[in-house]
């Protein structure tokens, strides 16, 4: 059980490593970094110490290419709040943010992996009967095996 993001156990290098592989006609995307405000750019700040302490990601100076980070709301419970015509409108609370990088452009010039996943209906005849079931905890989704 991992408590503290340093203790989150992932799929070991040895075992398995993913490389992503470009298009050879393709140039590498170099897109610009968005503007951010003061506060977001702690959130951002904050994020990348915590994702570096954790070892998931680390410093480089000479990447071909650049994602633009984007930064969006956490969305909390939604209330009733009055506009200036008095009426009623409903808002979400934000309780906290969600930082990510924006790979649309890098997917586009990426190779395409051709391993089709199993149909749900299929892996859920699988699992009936079983006494035991585990399950992956995505807390940071797509960091569980090393990209080379």
């Amino acid at each position: 059980m991992a408590w503290k993001i340093i203790n989150i156990r992932y799929i070991s290098p040895s075992l398995c490593s993913h490389k992503i592989l470009m298009e050879d006609e393709v140039k590498p995307v170099r897109k610009p970094q968005r503007r951010l405000t003061l506060n977001l750019e702690v959130v951002v700040w904050a994020e990348i110490v915590k994702l570096m302490d954790a070892g998931i990601i680390f410093a480089i100076s000479d990447s071909k290419c650049v994602s633009p980070t984007q930064v969006v709301p956490k969305k909390g419970k939604m209330t009733l709040v009055r506009n200036e015509k008095n009426q009623l409108i409903s808002m979400h609370t934000v309780i906290g943010w969600h930082v990510y990088i924006n790979y649309r452009r890098l997917n586009d010039a990426t190779r395409k992996d051709h391993f089709p996943l199993t149909f749900i209906d299929q892996i859920l005849e699988r699992l009936a009967g079983h006494e035991f079931y585990y399950f992956l905890d995505d807390m940071f989704g797509y960091f569980h095996i090393l990209i080379t």
